[in-house]
């Protein structure tokens, strides 16, 4: 089966973990869940995890946004070729909840209605009604996988496209309330159609599924031999009300301004690069956000819950890559400190020292006369007929700075070294928020985390590096040649772009 799983030890943490969340539930029964709902709800999910990733090889992500997905009560939708364990990861979600109805069905061109919502009643048409019998359909499932999803009609896509966002199904002439969890569907390509586009907006995220790698195929070859796959044992499976505490709780997660400002500037940056994400969709992203946090006993969203954002944003596989990029080099770095911005800055202050070093002024004597000199400027200047021996006159000389200039000058890298000695703190404080998130989180890609901390590390060596330049910079203002009395003139500051922008 393609994605069978890796090694024995898998299986020892998947026990393990399903032994502590067992002795979780048997010590903080439901009675005390105030105290101790957060505690129970992560055991519980790391052993549904650690038991859905069981057997499985390169499908981490695909089972953990399924899932989470399914606990915000969204839709997944898997885009990739035949046999790539895409059903099985359908069938498994479906035992994670109590009790769900489970429907399947694979979908062709010839499809019909009743396939997916079931046999017109009989009895109904002998009394002019146009109704279906649902029971064991889709309009009666609570998880449901749909292949080929986009082979189906236009009248088929239609229905679904209600079923799957208000959850309910027009049967006759009134409308019925379906007990729908999550759908997932799955197809082989997208078919750019308006009825399509609409009914692909439906699912929130968007997984591209490949073979098993090079990598992995040893383990694949290897897992193929244990065919067996338990699902979580009722201790661990998920009911109404657990849904709706999570819920609940989901709703209570803040949302902080930094967050917000990160989503709006890669609003921005979508519609520079032609990716639509509709108001509905920005909403629902949160909404799975505050999932994601709940589930973990956050009480607010974090900056790196968006490392999720590529399968909830982009379409294709591409795109995914060039958001996940975005990503990696963006978060917990701000824009105005980004080392691109510091450099420019750093660079102005080097090149106003470099033009003071260079400056000269007119020489006076004592009785106020141009005082030349043969002694200063011969040797700057050279000639193909040996000039440069030649004495040459001058009338200038190096410029001298008073006290106060060079005070100026000092005070205002001073400035400057504070500002970066804080962003340096800044992203200190983010490399250790960001490994406790990857320590503590459920749902994390580890491979944008990764890259995230690579950015970050690189972040923090540039800025240590500009710091050294603008120390360097502070001595050489110090250093400047300087008047025997100050004359009391302060320079205007130099000038460089804004730090406060962000």
């Amino acid at each position: 089966m393609p994605g069978a799983d890796a090694s024995a030890s898998d299986f020892n943490v998947a026990r393990a973990r399903c032994r502590q969340a067992r002795f979780l539930l048997n010590h903080f029964p439901p009675e005390n869940y105030n105290l101790t709902m957060q505690i129970n709800r992560a055991a519980r999910l790391r052993a549904i995890i650690d038991a859905l990733e069981l057997g499985l090889v390169e499908r981490r992500q695909s089972v953990r946004l399924c899932l989470l997905a399914a606990l915000a009560g969204e839709h997944t939708l898997f885009i990739g070729p035949p046999g790539t364990a895409k059903s099985e990861l359908a069938r498994r979600l479906h035992t994670v909840f109590r009790d769900a109805r489970y429907f399947e069905r694979l979908l062709t061109r010839f499809s019909v209605p009743e396939e997916l919502f079931g046999p017109l009643s009989i009895k109904a048409l002998e009394e002019d009604r146009y109704e279906r019998h649902t029971d064991g359909f889709l309009p009666d499932a609570s998880i449901a996988f749909i292949d080929e999803v986009f082979k189906a009609n236009s009248a088929i896509l239609n229905a679904l496209l209600t079923l799957l966002n208000e959850r309910e199904f027009d049967n006759g002439a009134g409308r019925q309330r379906c007990p729908l969890i999550s759908a997932v569907g799955a197809t082989n390509v997208v078919p750019e159609d308006e009825i399509a586009e609409a009914f692909f907006d439906r699912f929130l995220v968007r997984l591209p599924v490949a073979a098993v790698s090079s990598e992995g195929f040893g383990a694949l070859l290897e897992a193929g031999r244990a065919r067996d796959w338990t699902p979580p044992g009722p201790e661990l499976t998920l009911n109404g009300d657990d849904l709706a505490r999570l819920a609940a709780d989901a709703a209570a997660v803040e949302v902080p301004a930094d967050f917000v400002a990160v989503l709006a500037e890669l609003r921005q940056h979508f519609a520079a690069v032609t990716i639509h994400v509709s108001d509905r969709r920005w909403v629902k992203i949160v909404w799975l956000l505050r999932i994601a946090a709940a589930s973990e006993g956050r009480p607010a969203v974090a900056l790196w819950d968006l490392l999720l954002l590529p399968w909830l944003t982009a379409p294709d596989a591409p795109r995914q890559a060039a958001v996940a990029d975005w990503l990696a080099a963006r978060l917990g770095v701000r824009e105005a400190f980004s080392p691109a911005r510091l450099t420019r800055v750093v660079d102005a202050f080097v090149a106003q020292l470099d033009a003071e070093l260079k400056a000269n002024d007119l020489d006076y004597d004592e009785s106020g006369r141009l005082k030349f000199s043969a002694t200063e400027l011969a040797g700057e200047i050279g000639d193909a007929k040996g000039g440069a021996a030649a004495p040459r006159m001058t009338y200038s000389r190096r410029r001298r700075y008073g006290d106060s200039h060079i005070s100026a000058r000092v005070r205002q890298v001073d400035s400057l070294l504070e500002r970066i000695a804080g962003y340096a703190r800044e992203i200190a404080r983010q490399r250790e928020n960001l490994a406790a998130y990857a320590q503590q989180s459920l749902w994390l890609n580890e491979g944008l985390t990764a890259r995230a901390g690579i950015n970050l590390a690189a972040t923090a060596a540039a800025i240590d590096e500009l710091a050294a330049r603008a120390s360097e910079t502070r001595a050489g203002f110090l250093a400047l040649p300087r008047l025997e009395r100050d004359n009391g003139k302060v320079p205007e500051p130099v000038a460089h772009e804004s730090l406060d922008a962000a």
